[in-house]
């Protein structure tokens, strides 16, 4: 059976190399006329690397990744640590075997999905915008804007938060606006150490604001992520500049790192955060969605890279122990729909928590960023 993907993210790669290596014969279409550098950093969670290590690729992973020791809730006046502690590691590289949690460079973790996919057969169709679909009892037609088309027994929706899989066939919702807004900019380690005392990872939390800071590539530079409950829309995307001035301006009376930070941004960028409603299915016939086509969330929790890579290991299991498209589908979504609406919420939360109007009442313990049911999740044994 060959099966279609839509969409060469994290979560579209991911399903695509477990599928490959299950046995399947998978090809991965991208709209983009070439792979290439997009976003900055994200973080791993242990699920994830879970995934990585099944599927043979955390030691290529883990060379690109920063291990993170702890992670810190600060106040944002006063940068007193409200739950956790200093993360004092040294951020460099290792082996990938500790259960802990990571960040990396979306760019890298890509980069390792993709040469290893292609290890494994034919690479990435890239310059195929997907804008139409069709199935029968027997196969799906998928349609390109180029004028290609190609068959096979299912269609997989990877094409992201204005996905038009899920659009075409399972539902006719919109993105939502959450009335938050997204700063990001690197800044290089040398410039940025003045302002790193905290140690390499931590997150400022003040009222509609939070600030969240941890270094990349073996130490060399630090992810900065401001987000700000905002009326104003905004698009989602990944290319509006955004200047130094202004984000100094969001972040006013804030702690001197947070501010020192900001004044040495490099090429700064922010977009509008979207999600989409929680589904009571993603699943139409042959055809289905995964990662942000079928969940996007807010990245409070910092798990929707992780959340795209989980549905690709449980979708390759689903077809492991279901060879049947539409049994493995059902099989598939009923892992993933409770999860995946658990960990929608407990963002939307977690957010709420981190931009209360007295952070200092905030409650590491009681947190979803603590919850074991989010961070304990094991794709790679977790039933289906």
């Amino acid at each position: 059976m060959k099966v279609i993907i839509a969409g060469a993210g994290l979560g579209g790669l991911t399903a695509g190399l477990a599928l490959r290596r299950a046995g399947f014969d998978v090809n991965v279409y991208e709209a983009a006329p070439m792979l290439g550098e997009v976003g900055a950093g994200l973080t791993l969670s242990r699920g994830a690397q879970a995934a990585f290590r099944a599927l043979g690729i955390q030691d290529r992973v883990a060379k690109f990744a920063c291990r993170s020791a702890s992670l810190p809730f600060m106040h944002y006046r006063s940068g007193a640590v409200l739950a956790g502690a200093y993360d004092n590691s040294d951020g460099l590289p290792d082996d990938g075997t500790a259960d802990v949690a990571r960040q990396i460079h979306r760019a890298d973790l890509h980069s390792v999905l993709a040469l290893t996919f292609a290890e494994h057969g034919p690479a990435v169709v890239t310059g195929h915008n997907l804008n139409a679909v069709a199935q029968d009892s027997a196969q799906v037609i998928a349609r390109f804007a180029n004028g290609a088309s190609v068959t096979g027994g299912v269609l997989i929706g990877a094409d992201g938060v204005r996905s038009v899989v899920r659009e075409a066939v399972i539902a006719s919702d919109k993105p939502r606006f959450t009335g938050q807004l997204a700063y990001r900019f690197l800044v290089p380690a040398a410039r940025a150490e003045p302002f790193m005392g905290a140690g390499r990872s931590g997150v400022y939390i003040g009222p509609r604001r939070t600030f969240n800071r941890y270094t990349l590539r073996g130490g060399a530079v630090v992810n900065c992520v401001g987000i700000v409950s905002s009326n104003t829309w905004t698009d989602e995307g990944w290319s509006t500049p955004a200047g130094t001035e202004e984000i100094q301006k969001a972040f006013s009376g804030w702690h001197k790192d947070v501010l020192g930070l900001i004044g040495e941004a490099e090429a700064a960028i922010k977009w509008g955060l979207f999600d989409r409603a929680p589904l009571p299915s993603w699943t139409n016939g042959r055809i289905t969605l995964l990662g942000d086509a079928a969940h996007a969330m807010l990245p409070f929790l910092g798990m929707g890279a992780a959340m795209s890579i989980e549905d690709g290991m449980i979708l390759a299991r689903a077809f492991v122990v279901e060879r049947e498209p539409e049994a493995a589908l059902a099989r598939y979504e009923a892992a993933r729909l409770p999860r995946t609406a658990l960990v929608h919420a407990k963002s939307v939360e977690q957010g709420k928590r981190t931009q209360a109007r007295y952070p200092d009442r905030y409650n590491g313990s009681a947190a979803p960023a603590a919850d074991p049911a989010i961070l304990g999740y094991d794709p790679v044994i977790a039933p289906i």
